[in-house]
């Protein structure tokens, strides 16, 4: 028996103890806000009274598919086998495959797989936030990024792996780490065939094809090509830092940030090269690593076709051609292109050196400074000569060297117009 209890006298909440089996008869109104339905027949509970009549066709006697046999997932994708509970969400995957958006917003004809996102977007162009936190006041556009956001006021982490026991705040989170473990990326361009272990990837890949970025700061014009990285850079001009480290303290503007952070306390290096086995604190970090094997560069500058691994090293190349410096100083208001150099420099003011060598204890104020001096202890030599073979420590040592092949001195001396292929060597000349 799957049945609920409604008290009210005008039906809506009447008091009358209602079935859904054996005759899958269910009472014609539901109290609102009330706890979830739950099945009396395999305890699994759904927020929604829809939802729970759905689900009791599994036991019903006249379900139309071998429910000992295929589960709660009887709806299959032909194109990938991928498996959904409803028919209707096999649906709504299947676009992901044919590519159809019928969902089209009428402010700027953006288009939709789904109605709940073309909501979602709407209140882009309405600033609506009708989800408001309780403990700080923070408002989201929707419940399930409020709920999110509660887990940091509480620390709760429900989603665990069953493979490593590490938990996460979001199920989204878990199913992303596990594809760590298994490799896998079902997420494919159609342009390039490069794939991705999330559709959101994927969906930012393809605007390095559109050159898309629908996304615009009301402050300083830049644009973004998603939301989350406009959220992250409007905390710029905000000075917002709601992610603090339990360790140490230190706060950032975002939870991925903080989570890459808090690895420098563990020593966790989840992230695993295929080619050479070197394991990285954050994915970001892999895939720099992975275009040294490959050499791709896939990120082209439009003004002078300067090639880059990622799109953010791209941005910033950009703004030598603009001129654009939108990170500011709080102290001394000396402005720089990027956030990373922003933060450098405010180290300089506070004298701060988070990363610490485990080797000879030696500290410095950037995580690329530490990685370059540990290559003293290791001796690893990544960068290598495609002329000669010879490797170097540094990238910048590869860049001098390959000008002894090439020829090339672009350095010359404005007092006698000798010319250098590196600026030590003027120096010493001068």
């Amino acid at each position: 028996m799957v049945g609920r209890l409604c008290e009210s006298e005008d039906g809506s909440q009447c008091g009358e103890n209602f079935s859904l089996l054996p005759n899958l008869s269910l009472n014609k109104k539901t109290t609102v806000g009330a706890k979830p339905w739950g099945c009396s027949a395999c305890g699994r509970v759904f927020t929604h009274h829809s939802s729970l009549k759905t689900h009791i066709r599994c036991h019903s006697e006249r379900k139309t598919y071998d429910y000992q046999k295929y589960g709660e997932n009887p709806y299959k994708c032909k194109e990938c086998g991928k498996a959904f509970t409803y028919l209707t969400l096999l649906r709504v995957h299947e676009r992901t495959h044919t590519g159809e958006k019928p969902y089209e917003c009428k402010k700027c004809s953006k288009a939709f797989r789904r109605s709940s996102h073309l909501r979602l977007h709407e209140r882009t162009h309405t600033g609506e936030k009708p989800y408001e936190c309780k403990k700080c006041n923070k408002a989201f556009t929707r419940s399930c990024s409020l709920q999110r956001h509660e887990r940091l006021h509480t620390g709760e982490k429900p989603y665990e792996c069953k493979k490593c026991s590490k938990a996460f705040a979001r199920s989204c989170h878990l199913r992303l780490h596990e594809r760590t473990h298994t490799g896998e990326k079902p997420y494919e361009c159609k342009k390039c065939s490069k794939a991705f272990t999330t559709s959101r990837y994927l969906g930012l890949h393809e605007k390095t094809h559109t050159g898309e970025k629908p996304y615009e700061c009301k402050k300083c014009s830049t644009a973004f090509t998603c939301s989350s990285n406009l959220q992250n850079h409007e905390r710029i001009h905000t000075g917002e830092k709601p992610y603090e480290c339990k360790k140490c303290s230190k706060a950032f503007t975002c939870s991925s940030s903080l989570q890459v952070h808090e690895r420098t306390h563990t020593g966790e290096k989840p992230y695993e090269c295929k080619k050479c086995s070197k394991a990285f604190a954050s994915s970001s970090s892999l895939r720099l690593h992975e275009t040294t094997h490959t050499g791709e560069k896939p990120y082209e500058c439009k003004k002078c076709s300067k090639a880059f691994t990622h799109s953010c090293s791209l941005q910033r190349h950009e703004r030598l051609h603009t001129g654009e410096k939108p990170y500011e100083c709080k102290k001394c208001s000396k402005a720089f292109a990027s956030s990373s150099s922003l933060r450098l420099h405010e180290r300089a003011h506070t004298g701060e050196k988070p990363y610490e060598c485990k080797k000879c204890s030696k500290a410095f104020t950037c995580s690329s400074y530490l990685r370059l001096h540990e290559r003293i202890h290791t001796g690893e030599k990544p960068y290598e000569c495609k002329k000669c073979s010879k490797a170097f420590k540094y990238s910048s040592s590869l860049r001098v060297h390959a000008r002894i092949h090439t020829g090339e001195k672009p350095f010359e001396c404005k007092i006698c117009g000798k010319a250098f292929i590196s600026t030590s060597s003027l120096s010493k000349h001068e």
